[in-house]
C-alpha cells in the first residue's frame, strides 16, 4: 500500500457513486462507510482521559499516539487489501482534517456536494418509498404522520444533513477547504471524466479512463443499519439525474431552503 486517501462528502451527494467509479482502477481499493475514523476517534477519547497516560511524560505519550493513529490506520487498511491505493469514505474526514494531519501528513480529502434541495428531496423521497423503515437517525414518531416541511425542519436540525451541512461551513471558514477537493454532484454526473481527471490531478496520480457505462457496484453494506437514509445503490450508467426538488418538496419549501444556506449556493456557485 503506497496511499490511503479520503472521501468525505455530504450525504445524498453521490459519494458512493464516486467510490464505485474510482474503483474501476484497479490500483484502488475504495470503502464503502467506514469505520476507520470512529476508531481513532475512541482511541483519542482514552488517550485524552485515561490517567495511565496522563500520568507519563506528555512528549513522549504524544509521539507515540500519534505513531498508533499512523500505524493504526495504515494497518487497518494492510488488514483488508494489498491493493496500491486506498480511498476510505467517512463524512468525518473533513471536519477532523487537523486531526488527521497531525498523524498522516498532507491527506487528501475528496468532497461530494450537491444543491441542498435535492438533497432534500432525495431523503423525502426514500421516506415516501421505504415508510415502514426504522431509522436509526432520527426520532421515526416525530417524523411519520407529518408534514414534509416539518420533516425537512428535522432533517436540517439533525445528521445526518443539518450536521453535515454546519460541519462544511466550519471547514470553509476555518480554511480546511483549501486542502480539499469539491465535486459538485451534477458535474459528475455531466461531465464523469473530466470531474475525474480532476481527481487523479488533485491526488496526483496518473489518470485512468473509466467506463462510465457500466458503473459495477463494489462497496456493499448493510442499508437496514442507515434506516430510510442507507439507500446506498447505484445506478449502471452515470448520467444527469433530473431535479425533483419542486415535486417532492413544492416550490416555496425549495425557496426556503435556498434561502437558509446563502453561503453554500454563493461558494459552490449554484443557481437559486
Amino acid at each position: 500500500m503506497e496511499k490511503i486517501f479520503f472521501q468525505s462528502s455530504l450525504p445524498r451527494a453521490g459519494s458512493t457513486l464516486l467510490q464505485n467509479i474510482i474503483g474501476q482502477n484497479p490500483e484502488f481499493y475504495v470503502t464503502p462507510t467506514s469505520g476507520a475514523l470512529d476508531l481513532l476517534h475512541s482511541a483519542r477519547t482514552n488517550y485524552t482521559n485515561d490517567p495511565s497516560f496522563l500520568a507519563q511524560d506528555s512528549e513522549i505519550m504524544k509521539k507515540a499516539w500519534l505513531s498508533f493513529c499512523s500505524y493504526g490506520l495504515e494497518g487497518y487498511f494492510k488488514g483488508i487489501t494489498n491493493k496500491k491505493y486506498i480511498l476510505d469514505k467517512s463524512r468525518g474526514w473533513g471536519i477532523s482534517y487537523n486531526f488527521l494531519n497531525s498523524f498522516y501528513s498532507n491527506p487528501k480529502i475528496i468532497c461530494m456536494v450537491r444543491d441542498p434541495r435535492s438533497i432534500y428531496a432525495s431523503m423525502e423521497k426514500n421516506f415516501r418509498k421505504y415508510p415502514e423503515k426504522h431509522s436509526n437517525m432520527t426520532d421515526w414518531s416525530k417524523l411519520t404522520n407529518t408534514t414534509t416541511s416539518k420533516r425537512v425542519d428535522s432533517w436540517a436540525e439533525t445528521a445526518p444533513v443539518g450536521t453535515s451541512m454546519e460541519k462544511l461551513e466550519q471547514i470553509i471558514t476555518e480554511g480546511i477547504d483549501k486542502n480539499m477537493l469539491f465535486i459538485r454532484f451534477e458535474d459528475l454526473t455531466l461531465f464523469p471524466q473530466r470531474e475525474l481527471d480532476r481527481v487523479y490531478d488533485f491526488l496526483g496520480i496518473e489518470r485512468y479512463k473509466h467506463d462510465f457505462q457500466n458503473v459495477e457496484q463494489l462497496t456493499h453494506e448493510d442499508d437496514k443499519m442507515h434506516g430510510i437514509f442507507g439507500d446506498h445503490k447505484i445506478r449502471k450508467e452515470v448520467k444527469p439525474v433530473p431535479e425533483t426538488y419542486n415535486k417532492y418538496l413544492g416550490q416555496q419549501l425549495s425557496h426556503n431552503i435556498a434561502n437558509t444556506y446563502p453561503w453554500f449556493y454563493e461558494y459552490f456557485k449554484y443557481n437559486i
